[in-house]
């Protein structure tokens, strides 16, 4: 990469907005103007980068004029009423909410597994569902040891996924019940939270599954170009406060890979860690997965139920490789392909 760019984040604010600001100064991403844009209430707070103080600005379609890359993660609602005038300012979006994922002219990228999808002419790219990635990240490699049928998953969604309020009302809750005081809930829309676990806490469809397991389901037959994968998944929301876990079983369509195979295909797969120590009782746990880039995958093991699958256990952290790292790398892997660039103070 050379030059430097002229960089806005939506929804600067956000837990997945602050992971930005570090991920540009730890990766040396080529910043040369900042804008941090936010909504009404939070305009003129101010965060340090690099040294230098910006002010939140609010996100309106004229705040888009030369900007180079707008990573935009303030929801769907946000990224549907904003990202069309960054594209037609000449920006490069990269979107981390459900607003375009399934759009069929916008690619869903995760660059490990099919960077393919972009050219440098692209200029809308939506990030997967956190879940749906951190998946694929184990599961995409095995594809080298045969066809995939079918996918199990129940997932250990924390905090973290449902943004920094979700995360406050965790430490508040837990505080409370070990100080023996009766805490009070403030968001109704899902239960207490402080020693409790829950379906995760979105609308139910008329097939009984919830918005977040339709959304793996959906993400992972795009991202993978399986339409006819079979994929039955749980999402569960556990009392972790950041990085996601999942218990997922792959069947293939003819014989399963030995394990030994299987370790040994993850153990070379960009951005995985493989953490298999049968003898020390050592595998992926959120805590370990927390502040780290990669998807830590382990408990390795034939499915003794199905002659044809495997079980593992996988862990990865939700802000990071579930959302803002993967933005990053997707505009990182563009800019390797040539775009953007497009306003010539930031060539």
């Amino acid at each position: 990469m050379s030059g430097q760019l002229s960089i806005a984040i939506v929804g600067a604010t956000g837990a997945v907005g602050q992971e930005f600001l570090k991920l540009f100064e730890s990766r040396s991403f080529p910043v040369g103007s900042l804008k941090l844009l936010a909504s009404e209430r939070s305009v003129g707070k101010t965060y340090t980068f690099a040294g230098k103080t910006y002010t939140v600005e609010l996100a309106t379609p004229e705040t888009f004029e030369g900007v180079d890359i707008a990573f935009f993660s303030a929801g769907a609602s946000r990224s549907k009423a904003l990202a069309p005038a960054a594209v037609e300012a000449g920006a490069l979006v990269v979107d981390n909410s459900s607003a375009f994922r399934m759009d069929p002219n916008v690619p869903l990228v995760v660059p490990e597994i099919n960077g393919n999808a972009v050219n440098p002419a692209t200029r809308l790219i939506a990030v997967p569902n956190c879940s749906a990635i951190i998946l694929l990240m184990a599961v995409a490699p095995l594809r080298e040891l045969g066809t995939l049928d079918r996918l199990i998953v129940s997932t250990y969604q924390s905090a973290s996924g449902g943004g920094a309020a979700m995360m406050r009302e965790l430490e508040d809750q837990t505080r409370d019940a070990l100080n023996g005081v009766e805490s009070v809930n403030r968001n109704e829309s899902f239960p207490p939270y402080a020693f409790n676990l829950f379906s995760h806490n979105t609308p139910i469809n008329d097939d009984g599954c919830n918005e977040e397991e339709a959304k793996v389901v959906a993400e992972s037959r795009k991202i993978l170009n399986m339409q006819e994968l079979k994929v039955n998944v749980t999402c569960v929301r556990v009392p972790v406060l950041r990085a996601h876990s999942e218990s997922v079983t792959v069947e293939f369509a003819g014989a399963a890979p030995s394990v030994e195979q299987v370790r040994e295909v993850l153990s070379r797969a960009p951005g995985v860690t493989v953490v298999d120590d049968r003898a020390g009782n050592k595998f992926p746990t959120p805590r370990d997965a927390s502040g780290g880039d990669n998807v830590l995958v382990g408990r390795i093991r034939k499915d003794l139920s199905h002659p044809n699958a495997i079980s593992m256990f996988v862990s990865g952290d939700q802000l990071l490789k579930g959302a803002a790292l993967n933005a990053v790398q997707i505009a990182e892997h563009m800019l390797n392909l040539g775009q953007p660039a497009k306003h010539e103070q930031f060539a």
